[in-house]
């Protein structure tokens, strides 16, 4: 059997034919296998789906209760069989939840990665569980750091420059943008590390997804909207909000802010400088180069797959490795993250949308 008869791509994205599944499909399908749950991998509209229990949670809180026909939870580490493929979920360590796929049939073993990062320090994310090496012949890896200039370096490290700038500036606001989900609940958990332990502030569009980790025990500390405080009582103080919202007339209610950005793409100082960023914070919730190289390298597998990034330079890597690789060309990744906005994504369902109204009001 080769890998190709095992996973195929559709116009839906990854299918895997002989267990009657795809995998993070771009459209509504029968079953859908979840990596995580941001909206470019999990989508609303299908007719079952398979994911770690905190996935299925996020996807409700975002598209609310009916997001799927039928949702199943799946452990790290659980074998299912599917039809004629067997599954196991093993940690991503992206977000919150956020799990590889391994699919195993006629003795070939196909390891989807999602999105992931290998940190050489897990406690430098304390908000979802580490990545997990999974050997197989066939790794299909995301790429959207992978290029050589792209090494994220030590997030503690940003987020000191972040509470030097709050010390030096004791009149100001600091305005923090970060992705809603899994970004946001990261910088507050390591600025809560770093000894911070004044009152964070939170746009409204951030409420529900960060309640959510504090209820799976994430200690991110004293925590309060933006919603009602004074100009007077932000002064100071440490505040996050999705991207989009750096440049709107939401931050007018704080003092001078200083505004700030969480994102690998920050790495990019032009990028930074277009964007108006005036403290840029190369955190990212994906792996860099070297981790996306080490980790291709590690798994064993002879056969690449690269897609969601920048594939042609990974696949090229993989070539002077003498390893066979290839770009998958999925179109719909990459539309949520790392720098872009999520506060729409969530107007996906009421809950959301009332949210994302509460903070443009606040």
């Amino acid at each position: 059997m080769r890998p190709e008869d095992i996973l195929a791509l559709t116009p839906a994205g990854l299918c895997c034919k002989c267990g009657d599944f795809h995998i993070d499909p771009t459209r509504p399908v029968e079953r859908a296998l979840i990596t995580h749950a941001h909206a470019d991998h999990a989508r609303a509209g299908h007719g079952a789906v398979l994911a770690t229990a905190e996935t299925l949670d996020l996807m409700r809180l975002r598209y609310g209760d009916t997001f799927a026909g039928a949702a199943q939870a799946v452990r790290y580490g659980e074998r299912l069989t599917l039809d004629g493929a067997a599954v196991t979920f093993h940690p991503a360590g992206h977000v919150l939840g956020s799990a590889q796929i391994a699919v195993e049939a006629g003795g070939l073993r196909i390891v989807a990665s999602g999105d992931y990062k290998n940190l050489t320090d897990p406690a430098s994310d304390p908000t979802c569980a580490p990545f997990e090496l999974v050997p197989c012949d066939v790794f299909i890896t995301e790429a959207t750091f992978a290029l050589p200039v792209f090494r994220h370096g030590d997030p503690r490290a940003e987020i000191g420059k972040l509470l030097h700038s709050v010390a030096l500036f004791p009149e100001r606001a600091h305005l923090v943008g970060a992705y809603s989900l899994g970004k946001a609940q990261r910088v507050i958990a390591l600025i809560r590390q770093a000894g911070y332990e004044a009152p964070i502030y939170l746009h409204g569009a951030m409420a529900s997804i960060t309640r959510y980790y504090q209820s799976r025990g994430i200690a991110l500390g004293e925590l309060r909207p933006v919603r009602g405080a004074g100009k007077a009582e932000l002064a100071g103080t440490i505040a996050l909000c999705p991207p989009s919202a750096l440049a709107d007339i939401w931050t007018r209610r704080f003092p001078d802010p200083v505004t700030a950005f969480a994102s690998g793409w920050m790495r990019v100082r032009a990028r930074a400088r277009q964007q108006g960023v005036m403290l840029p914070l190369v955190i990212s919730d994906h792996a860099d180069w070297d981790g996306l190289t080490a980790t291709v390298a590690a798994t064993g597998a002879g056969d690449i797959w690269v897609t969601h990034g920048q594939e042609d330079a990974l696949v090229y890597w993989c070539g002077t490795r003498g390893l066979k690789a290839r770009p998958l060309d999925i179109v719909g990744y990459g539309d949520e993250d790392e720098g872009l906005d999520s506060a729409t994504q969530a107007s996906s369902s009421p809950q959301g949308q009332a949210e994302d109204d509460a903070g443009e009001e606040s």
